[in-house]
């Protein structure tokens, strides 16, 4: 699924290519203004809210409105975003260059004063922020949004961070009838252009010719293997799941891959609540806007401790929950499902913690892991209650996922 998009305001690049895939048929609703709110500290206790507003000016006006002693380091803040932003269009340029000379450019360590995407791309976001302001709070709005991508802000790299800022310096947007809109207009024009879409077809491994290139993937198809080959493999897996378990052994073992690997380390895992509600968003409260709660300001301690805590410690402590409705974003949903409506939460969770049942088939884990599962639930709808307290007698739906439940779905903890 998909929580919200940015760029999809008419005239844009990304709104163009998308109106082209999907031949104009689907539709984006906008979220409000306030498409974020980040809560600091108990949401019926003492907590601060900060809301993210849309806009390119309109966003760091609302940011110094609400820290108004902090006006040079959010002036400074928006600097170092917009020229990293510039910074992603070199590294496009880059790419086309001839091999020789975008060599050269690295080698010669030119590329870092030519680009200032590459210039901040090895600093880090907590580095960068805590260099800008000592005001904690002003930190943690700066770094909120880390939870998107999944990585704490001490190892987050500045400049991936501030693309996810610019993406949504003109607002979000969420697809109407939800997210299985964009498969739905996608796949007629993928076929009409010759192409094809298979489904319950994994892919077993990358294909390779006499040369050791890419030739094509070999998918399941029941009990038997299919080869289908193609002029160009693309792989939207993941750099461990592409090199680790779909190449050849005698490719994965190439120096050159081999070094890549030893620079990454694989993301944490999550773990997300689904909850269906008996009541239209006006009966509940529900909103559009999405929340980020996080029981303080110190954003990357609290991740560290709770990452390094064992799994029977973890639940109590959990140090960021992400709240959004799909049917409230969705302006069709009324229509489509009457008197009914859908919340879902995420979170961090180490793989680790529910490792010992990796083996065991989805639905007969057994009581034990179940019953894991249902102590982060519990926690985790503690605090959903605080901040949306008309659902707790409306759930007509709860389940729980942790990191094993990815793992079937999209081959990836």
């Amino acid at each position: 699924g998909i929580h919200y998009v940015g760029q999809m305001h008419e005239g844009s690049l990304m709104r163009f290519l998308m109106d082209q895939l999907t031949d104009g048929q689907l539709e984006w609703a906008p979220l409000p203004a306030t498409y974020d709110a980040v809560i600091l500290g108990d949401p019926q206790g003492s907590c601060k809210t900060f809301h993210i507003t849309s806009g390119k000016r309109e966003y760091f006006q609302r940011l110094k409105e609400q820290f108004p002693g902090e006006v040079a380091a959010i002036d400074e803040f928006q600097r170092l975003v917009k020229s990293t932003g510039r910074g992603v269009v070199l590294l496009g340029i880059l790419k086309m260059l001839p091999r020789f000379l975008a060599r050269l450019l690295i080698c010669s360590r030119l590329l870092p004063w030519l680009c200032s995407f590459a210039q901040l791309a090895s600093r880090s976001l907590k580095e960068v922020v805590d260099g800008l302001t000592t005001n904690p709070e002003l930190r943690a709005v700066l770094c909120y949004i880390f939870p998107t991508y999944g990585v704490i802000p001490s190892n987050a790299s500045f400049s991936m961070h501030s693309i996810l800022v610019n993406h949504f310096l003109h607002g979000a947007w969420y697809p109407k009838g939800g997210a299985g809109e964009i498969a739905f207009h996608t796949i007629p024009v993928i076929r009409r252009a010759g192409g094809n879409v298979l489904g319950k077809a994994p892919v077993q491994r990358i294909l390779l010719d006499a040369q050791g290139r890419a030739c094509g993937v070999s998918v399941r198809k029941g009990q038997d293997s299919v080869d289908i080959f193609a002029p160009v493999v693309i792989s939207d897996a993941g750099v461990f799941n592409t090199y680790e378990r779909l190449l050849p052994a005698e490719a994965r073992a190439l120096p050159e891959i081999q070094s890549q690997l030893h620079m990454l380390t694989p993301g944490e895992g999550g773990f997300t609540v689904f909850i269906g509600l008996s009541g239209s968003r006006e009966e509940l409260g529900l909103e559009p806007t999405n929340y980020y709660l996080f029981p303080g300001n110190d954003l990357d301690g609290m991740m560290q401790h709770y990452l390094a805590s064992s799994r029977e410690e973890a639940a109590n402590n959990i140090p960021l929950i992400f709240v959004t409705s799909p049917s409230a974003k969705d302006p069709t949903w009324e229509m489509r499902h009457p008197g009914k409506s859908t919340l879902t939460i995420v979170t961090f969770a180490k793989y680790e913690w529910f490792e010992e049942w990796k083996d065991k088939q989805v639905h007969k884990r057994g009581d034990d892991y179940e019953d894991l599962k249902k102590t982060f639930v519990d926690a985790i709808m503690q605090t959903v209650y605080k901040l949306y307290p008309h659902i707790e007698d409306r759930i007509e739906y709860l389940s729980g996922g942790s990191p094993l439940t990815n793992q079937p779905y999209i081959a990836c903890p």
